[in-house]
């Protein structure tokens, strides 16, 4: 079986295709960035270097007898994107697109209009599919990192509101699962971390775990909106993200799902299982 990875220098796809590595496949990656996809992978893969956002010939050659792909697309345009690559996927005689979509696809919150079009064109495209309805990832706590560091204070517009964030090893080990098996073909896969906590529990967690206390303090989401701008993304991610965080402060995300444990057969990893493993982040 040959596998294509697009994503594949990014945080999760990177985790799916040395998975594959160590399974012993030969993948393909579809990368922006030749010289890191290098670094990451050496000469473990078969590299194919174009942009899912202006798909040409270096996407069909890709695509090209491979039988499953990994679909992986991010912001306001992700629809499109998926669109152009699904119907390219089918031309090639892709038997298996896994897509990464979000959780959120089933409360219309934040980025989840984005992707559910985005489902929408696999499934019109005809090919066979399974979608991947993830939480968030708990490496996005990193983006407290500096401020927990240099202030001890972890700012956020979701109140007491609760989110149950998934490891990433977890989310790459359920892609690669349902890319290498084919077990889950037309299902949508809900995965989650095993609690939903709120971030001043998480600060308090963090907090633990490095030795220092890590304050809570509430933003209004004019304020997160405006550092959701400072991050970057542009306006619509900034006005997606907010929805996120109001729709957790609301009691709207506290999805606990069993997914983890029904497809891999072991309980998903917690969230002090990723502080331990990268605490110095914060420190």
């Amino acid at each position: 079986m040959t596998f294509l990875v697009t994503g594949a220098t990014g945080n999760i796809g990177s985790l799916v295709t040395h998975r594959l590595i160590k399974d012993g496949h030969r993948p393909r990656v579809f990368v922006r960035d030749a010289a890191r996809a290098r670094a990451l992978f050496g000469d473990a893969v078969d590299m194919h270097v174009g942009d899912l956002a202006r798909p040409g010939p270096a996407l069909r050659k890709a695509l090209a007898g491979s039988d499953g792909v990994f679909l992986l697309n991010s912001g306001p345009r992700l629809a499109g994107r998926d669109r152009v690559v699904v119907q390219a996927a089918a031309d090639a005689g892709v038997k298996h697109m896994v897509k990464l979509s979000t959780l959120d696809v089933r409360t219309g919150v934040g980025t989840g209009p984005w992707h559910a079009r985005g489902e929408d064109a696999v499934r019109q495209s005809g090919l066979p599919y399974t979608f991947i309805q993830s939480a968030a990832f708990m490496s996005n706590v990193l983006g407290w990192a500096e401020s927990i560091a240099t202030e001890g204070v972890l700012r956020s517009s979701t109140g007491q509101g609760r989110i149950a964030f998934i490891h990433p090893d977890d989310l790459a080990d359920v892609i690669t699962h349902a890319l290498t098996t084919g077990e889950h073909i037309g299902e949508s896969l809900v995965v989650t971390g095993p609690e939903a906590l709120s971030y001043a529990e998480m600060a308090a967690r963090i907090g633990a775990v490095i030795g220092k206390e890590v304050r809570y303090e509430e933003l209004s989401d004019e304020e997160a909106h405006e550092a959701a701008l400072a991050y970057g993304g542009g306006r619509q991610y900034a006005d997606a993200l907010v929805d996120i965080w109001r729709a957790v402060r609301d009691g709207r995300l506290t999805t606990v799902s069993d997914g983890v444990e029904r497809i891999l057969g072991r309980k998903p990893l917690p969230f002090d299982r990723w502080l331990h493993q990268n605490a110095e982040a914060f420190q």
